[in-house]
């Protein structure tokens, strides 16, 4: 298993950086748009359409981005974009985890489908928006969501259950813990600072997601990170529960030892575009 996932991460990276660094956006956005029909599909299948209606789904997701972007909306001012779809993450995601993973069945298929496209449509707007701001934005939004999972992962494992016995979510996702979740936003606040600081000493001009959130203070720019690290736990949370209903163990195979697209962005799925709704304020 760790030799599949090493393999795969290498693949990945091999892929993925050459085009995130390259000098025009173009070929990471066109590298994206695959990982998002992947997504797409992945999507169907848990929600229980067949395997070529599936694949349609993917195109038609990835077609919509495309057809978003030739319109030329990637570079225009999408604030109530991302007011709209922030405050939809929040509600609707408070809403789905209130529920439980046995009634997330019990809504229509089509409403299902339909919510999972547009929030992979909002996704990929906000990754190619992010990247149009310059590669250290996107990758200091990344590595913000990165290290809120590593921050979990280690404080979870540490001290999960020693101070608090409930767990986050049993039904859902077993194994997280509130030490988890709060080990993950400890790393992030202080992974914010760090990065502000090297920003101002190597006297950067492009700019990151920290140094726009702290032009309205310090406290501004804590209380967004912690925010946007308890959104991505939820982005995690939804993905497990759409999961757990369909009887999931992954979302696929498509990544080996890692799972699906799915399981490799599901945090992202929510942060992406909350960065963008803050950074827009």
């Amino acid at each position: 298993m760790l030799k599949q996932r090493v393999i795969t991460a290498l693949l990945l990276l091999a892929l993925l950086l050459p085009a995130l660094f390259y000098a025009q956006p173009e070929p990471f956005m066109v590298l994206t748009l695959l990982f998002i029909a992947a997504g797409g599909w992945e999507w169907a299948r848990m929600n229980g359409v067949p395997q070529q209606s599936a694949w349609l789904l993917g195109f038609v997701c990835a077609a919509l981005c495309a057809v978003f972007w030739m319109w030329g909306g990637i570079g225009r001012t999408l604030a109530p974009l991302w007011l709209l779809v922030g405050s939809a993450w929040v509600l609707l995601g408070a809403w789905v985890l209130s529920r439980g993973v046995a009634a997330w069945s019990s809504h229509a298929r089509s409403l299902r489908l339909l919510l999972g496209l547009l929030a992979l449509f909002a996704a990929w707007v906000a990754v190619a928006h992010a990247r149009l701001l310059g590669v250290q934005f996107l990758l200091s939004v990344l590595a913000l969501v990165w290290m809120a999972d590593i921050g979990a992962y280690f404080a979870g494992r540490a001290l999960g259950g020693k101070f608090c016995k409930r767990k986050l979510a049993a039904s859902i996702s077993p194994g997280k813990s509130w030490e988890g979740v709060l080990g993950g936003m400890l790393g992030v606040v202080l992974l914010a600072f760090v990065w502000r600081w090297a920003d101002a000493a190597a006297g950067h001009v492009a700019p990151s997601i920290y140094t726009v959130l702290s032009a309205r203070g310090a406290g501004f720019m804590v209380l967004a990170c912690l925010f946007l690290c308890a959104m991505s736990v939820v982005g995690d949370l939804v993905e497990s529960l759409v999961k757990r209903s369909a009887g999931f163990k992954d979302s696929s195979g498509l990544l080996p030892g890692h799972g699906g697209v799915l399981d490799r962005v599901d945090a992202l799925l929510p942060t992406l575009p909350l960065a963008m709704m803050l950074v827009s304020i």
